[in-house]
């Protein structure tokens, strides 16, 4: 049996993980495109998925995402030249920054939220509510175990 074969019939994880996002991804993206969210793509959805309305440091969102800080700081800027975030100083410490929704980020984020919504909803109805929180509780336990023995995003 050859990869493509074994990956048809009985997926690896990664397989099965990479079908989840990148189906997730062009269901939120083309919807949010046709709310008027057209400028984005779904490598912004790095910073995106962990921006907080009272802002959030890059360096956590690099941790949040698993990115290199470096990637994340090339998507920060592409998303303050669309308008959806802008940079203030932290007053925790004023030699930070926060990267901080704009208005429009945050009818982004609302759009977005509703949804995200309204997939976890159809999924929630088609396994039923209870085995669908079993099935988000092994997937985030499984993901963190991942992440953890692949290293964090903090030493990159």
């Amino acid at each position: 049996m050859n990869r493509a074969e074994r990956n048809a019939t009985d997926p690896d994880l990664g397989v099965l993980a990479g079908r989840l996002l990148f189906a997730v991804q062009r269901e939120l993206f083309s919807t949010l495109a046709r709310q008027g969210f057209g400028d984005l793509k779904p490598r912004h959805g790095a910073v995106l998925a962990y921006l907080d309305p009272d802002g959030v440091r890059a360096s956590e969102l690099s941790r949040l995402s698993g990115q290199y800080k470096q990637n994340i700081g090339t998507l920060i800027d592409e998303l303050e030249s669309l308008g959806y975030v802008h940079r203030r100083p932290d007053p925790r410490d004023r030699r930070a920054k926060l990267i901080c929704p704009t208005d429009r980020g945050l009818a982004q984020m609302r759009t977005a939220d509703a949804i995200m919504a309204g997939i976890q909803q159809r999924h929630a109805d088609r396994l039923g509510p209870r085995q669908y929180r079993q099935f988000t509780r092994m997937l985030a336990d499984i993901t963190e175990h991942q992440r953890h023995h692949a290293g964090s995003a903090d030493d990159r």
